[in-house]
């Protein structure tokens, strides 16, 4: 379930504070793109796009954005980029229980519950769990309800000791894979709140590989993704995980929304899912 392993720290992501000309280096060397590609993409020149890095040149507010866009710049940080070219933001941050986000917000609740009996949740850019569906109910059997207060965090539930982590059959796995996950997020985003929670997750203990876990990775017919295998009344169920996203948000908090499915990796895993429901 959700997102990160050390390393986050080393990536050369740009740094708050500096010119448009660095901030928009940095991001073109985080995504490995030279000028002369970066400027095919965006209809410009090479020319012109080292003018604007060395600061010969100021962006108008229609190049930051279109350079963002190809450089796959999170929302969020597009601002940054619109503030140091000297210009306003372009994206809003409006809360999600705002009125304006009703139809928003019960698309997406309606959306979680067709996925039934499979689990499915609505989470933010720190992995707090906004909705879940009823799919999610035997995950949470057994759980202890200091894990359980609101806010629910996806991370800290599957790894935490006493949440679903010893129920997890390839927990090694799964972890690394989570890890992984976090540190990229957490290089592009630079928030505190998800360093601090990786650096919270990665201090619990690390069990023995299971064994039914080898060296060479995962046990599992489910060989197209990495599947997550965990046990519920003695049956050991196989999930692989799929993340949705907005693909043209214009608000922040949009733009950090995610939808997690866990989908049966296996037959029997559907199959015990829809006995379970009924």
């Amino acid at each position: 379930m959700a997102i990160v392993a050390s390393g986050a720290a080393d990536l050369p992501v740009p740094s708050p504070g500096k010119g448009i000309g660095p901030l928009l280096r940095g991001w073109r060397e985080v995504r490995k793109v030279s000028q002369l590609d970066l400027a095919l993409r965006a209809g410009s020149s090479a020319r012109h796009i080292s003018f604007i890095e060395t600061g010969r040149s100021r962006p108008s507010e229609e190049m930051v954005l279109r350079l963002a866009e190809h450089l796959e710049v999170p929302v969020r940080e597009r601002n940054g980029l619109l503030l140091a070219a000297g210009y306003a933001p372009r994206y809003s941050e409006t809360p999600l229980d705002d009125p304006s986000m009703d139809a928003l917000r019960q698309g997406m609740e309606r959306l979680i519950q067709c996925y039934e009996p499979y689990p499915a949740l609505i989470v933010d850019a720190t992995y707090d769990v906004l909705a879940a569906n009823r799919g999610m109910a035997m995950f949470l059997e057994g759980v202890p309800a200091s894990l359980l207060t609101p806010p629910l965090n996806a991370i800290r539930l599957t790894l935490h000791p006493e949440g679903l982590a010893p129920r997890i059959r390839n927990l090694r796995v799964w972890r690394g894979h989570l890890l992984d996950q976090m540190t990229r997020q957490i290089a592009l985003h630079r928030s505190d709140a998800l360093r601090e929670l990786y650096e919270e997750v990665t201090a619990y203990p690390v069990p023995d590989p299971d064994p039914g876990e080898h060296a060479g990775g995962d046990v599992s017919p489910a060989h197209f993704a990495l599947p997550m295998r965990i046990e519920h009344d003695g049956q050991v169920l196989s999930f692989v995980s799929s993340i949705s996203t907005f693909n043209t948000p214009m608000d922040v908090t949009v733009a950090e929304l995610a939808i997690e499915t866990l989908l049966p990796a296996d037959p029997a895993t559907a199959k015990y899912l829809h006995s379970q429901a009924s």
